[in-house]
């Protein structure tokens, strides 16, 4: 799978890699220690060296794209990844990183945009995605919701994704309206709902008809 998924594996990792050249071209206007983290407010409350910011950074999600990619690829059950699920994995990282250091970029350069609603709308986008690809997802160690009750059981996968899909299509919509509305933590809160909901519903689904 890897050598077919080749092309798209180095057009990927150059655009996660595109923010460092844009480092260097900015590198003298930018400040010594750059903001890299905010606030449920908004409000920067983390800093980091330059170099770290725009080597480093893109560096680490590039560690993290082809670890990805690896561990799906070598997923025994690899074949049950269809193009869309494989296309989900494949472009999380590289949007991530233009998100990211774009946001850092402006911060450096003076540019203050509200990151408390812009993260959100990033944030409540990826689960709108996610929930949408979900249903769609066939039974893999890699993908989804894996949990033993939905490895162990076709059936139970199936139904577990089928009710996680439109709850993370739900929870992304609440995560960005809340936000808006200065109930960014309550939106949190419903990300973690949106997490644990689905295995305890995949539990409830082993217990009312697994163990029939």
């Amino acid at each position: 799978m890897l050598k077919k998924l080749k092309p798209k594996m180095i057009l990927t990792s150059i655009i996660i890699l595109i923010p460092i050249l844009v480092g260097l071209l900015l590198w003298n206007q930018l400040p010594d220690q750059v903001v890299t983290h905010w606030d449920g407010n908004g409000v920067p409350n983390g800093w980091s060296s330059k170099l770290f910011a725009v080597v480093g950074l893109p560096c680490f999600l590039l560690a993290i794209h082809w670890i990805c990619m690896i561990a799906t690829s070598a997923d025994p059950k690899a074949q049950n990844h269809s193009e869309k699920i494989l296309s989900l994995v494949l472009w999380i990282c590289p949007i991530t990183s233009i998100f990211c250091m774009f946001s850092i970029y402006t911060e450096a350069l003076g540019f203050h945009f509200p990151m408390e609603n812009t993260a959100a709308i990033f944030t409540g986008g990826l689960f709108i995605i996610i929930g949408n690809y979900l249903p769609k997802c066939k039974q893999n160690y890699t993908v989804g919701i894996k949990v033993p009750w939905t490895l162990n059981s076709t059936e139970n996968w199936n139904h577990t994704h089928r009710f996680a899909g439109p709850l993370w299509i739900i929870t992304g919509v609440l995560f960005i309206v809340l936000s808006f509305m200065n109930y960014l933590y309550l939106g949190i809160a419903l990300i973690f709902i949106a997490a644990f909901a689905p295995m305890i519903y995949s539990y409830w689904y082993y217990q009312k008809y697994d163990c029939q």
